[in-house]
């Protein structure tokens, strides 16, 4: 009879043993976990530490016996591996509970083992908590139940996000602190301060581009040398693949710290498999190596682990990265590649930047969204999208997200026949409306400019042109724009005294009109994309005053 051990449970290590488990009835499958729960919704924690999730029965998806029940697995928690016998094909295990220590042989080894999380080596650290198991969770909650008046999470990732939210829920006055200068690195920097400003919002109190030095028994001591009233510590600074198996029994290393695996999340070992968040992934757009914590490409992997060990066709899984958070009242998500990363490639792209309402405007409850498109702005290839508000995001980062899959270009956005009625969307969706955009970029047809480039056209000798209204300038302007409305154009364009012009508007749109108008009467006009709401909303307006 073939045995197939996995080492580690949850979405990854399941996956892959009950997918066994349906291709093959005799084979004997055992599931090796050293924690004491096997399949859990990992993601849902924070939410039971908030009480969002009031049962923490919710959170337990199956147990060893409904597991064996249904599938016939062999699943043993507060089961370590300690050792890979590589040679021998074995595992050496040691039962937590029991004490034993013993050997178990394998036909085909998959490790599914997880990360482990980035501890600081900074005085004070073991008083800190990390969020990663059901037992994290446990201590966690504990602690919250004892009502501490204040906490620090230490990391603004997404675990660090929503575990600020969850404590604010609680009542407990939250701290986060993150090294960087903004939140969310999947995100890029004017797309995160919107959620930083709805943290600030909503009472949490952000120090960015600041460490914490110390871990103090009531507080926490920041690199700037303040010190932070902390009853309670969470680190939630990152994860790390947990290579150390994986390493003792000789298996390759990738350049990203992760186990290199082949299409078929084959390691170097011809009779061990890994995935999950110990496993190096295959990006889509580059093909180079990268480390994607997520539950739904583990799933996936799990399948095609299964499937190869039964021979069948396996089709090759790259990443793109899909992700969303929750952030209070908003949705946070993000696909593909953001521009920070396309820089630092130095790859040729373009911005594309719109604040559509989430459904038709004239029924009730539309919000608006902050789009954000990344391009290749000669072929229309799609690199990356952002989205953030209150209603409707994650289907549009969903609809992006499957076009980076299947190939679509930007333009082609325009083409998508999107399920359309007022309380839904609108008749050109959001998603359309990014394509159309895109379509008049690629095309040739106009050009943008970005809010941090501003101060470039400045000292080009462009006119800058606000194209709003004069009630909606006098709440505000970019410094050193003139006031043109769009519909006075025509009688006043003798008053722009240069041929090069970069022209805005609230967000954009009609900005576009005026450009292509200018265009047509000799101008050289570029677009501010996103307009002034989105210049108001950037960093670059925290270093000019707005004027009133």
């Amino acid at each position: 009879m073939k045995r197939f051990v996995i080492i580690g449970g949850v979405a990854g290590g399941m996956s892959a043993a009950t997918r066994l488990r349906r291709l093959d009835e005799s084979a004997e499958i055992v599931v090796l976990e050293k924690s004491g729960f096997v399949s859990y919704a990992n993601c849902g924690l924070p939410y039971y530490i908030g009480g969002v999730i009031s049962k923490e029965q919710d959170l337990l998806l199956q147990t060893p016996e409904s597991l064996n029940k249904r599938f016939n697995l062999d699943v043993r928690v507060n089961s370590e591996v300690t050792a890979i016998d590589s040679a021998a094909k074995s595992v050496s295990v040691r039962n937590s509970s029991t004490g034993e220590i013993y050997s178990l042989v394998y036909n085909k080894l998959i490790l599914s083992p997880g990360a482990t999380p980035i501890v600081p080596p900074i005085e004070g650290v073991d008083r800190a908590m990390t969020l990663r198991t059901v037992e994290d969770t446990k201590k966690i909650f504990t602690a919250v139940e004892s009502k501490p008046a204040t906490a620090v999470v230490i990391g603004g990732g997404f675990i660090g996000v929503e575990v600020a939210e969850n404590l604010v829920h609680r009542g407990i006055k939250t701290t986060l602190v993150e090294a960087s200068a903004q939140v969310l690195a999947p995100l890029d920097p004017e797309m995160a301060l919107l959620v930083s400003n709805e943290m600030s919002k909503h009472g949490v109190n952000l120090y960015l581009n600041s460490s914490a030095t110390k871990i103090n028994p009531n507080s926490v001591v920041l690199s700037s040398g303040e010190e932070v009233p902390a009853d309670l510590v969470i680190l939630a600074i990152g994860v790390r693949p947990d290579i150390s198996l994986a390493k003792d029994a000789g298996l390759q290393i990738g350049t990203r710290g992760g186990v290199v695996v082949d299409e078929n999340n084959l390691t170097s070992d011809p009779d061990i498999y890994a995935l999950g968040d110990a496993a190096e992934k295959t990006d889509a757009l580059d093909e180079s190596s990268t480390l994607v914590p997520l539950a739904n490409i583990a799933n996936r992997h799990g399948r095609v682990i299964a499937d190869h060990i039964n021979g069948r066709n396996v089709r090759p899984v790259k990443t793109i990265g899909t992700a969303i958070v929750k952030v209070f009242d908003l949705a946070v998500a993000s696909t593909g590649w953001n521009e920070k990363r396309l820089k630092a490639a130095n790859i040729e792209h373009r911005a594309i930047h719109t604040h559509p309402g989430s459904h038709a405007g004239y029924y009730p409850g539309a919000e608006t969204l902050a789009l954000k498109l990344l391009i290749n702005p000669k072929t229309g290839e799609i690199y990356g999208a952002q989205g953030v508000g209150k209603d409707g995001v994650d289907k549009r980062i969903d609809v992006i997200s499957t076009a980076i899959r299947a190939g679509i270009t930007a333009p082609e956005l325009a083409d998508l026949e999107l399920a359309y009625a007022p309380p839904f969307g609108s008749a050109k969706d959001p998603v359309n409306m990014l394509g159309y955009v895109a379509e008049n970029i690629v095309s040739g047809l106009v050009k943008t400019a970005q809010w941090h480039e501003i101060e470039d056209f400045r000292n080009d000798e462009f006119t800058l042109l606000d194209v709003r209204t004069p009630g909606e300038c006098a709440k505000g302007m970019i410094p050193g724009f003139i006031n043109i409305p769009v519909d006075e154009i025509r009688n006043r364009f003798s008053e722009i005294k240069t041929k090069k012009v970069l022209v805005t508007c609230q967000v954009g749109q009609r900005a576009h009109t005026a450009t292509l108008l200018l265009k047509n009467l000799g101008f050289e006009p570029i677009n501010l994309d996103g307009g002034f709401h989105l210049w108001s909303n950037s960093p670059a307006a925290n270093k000019e005053k707005v004027q009133a």
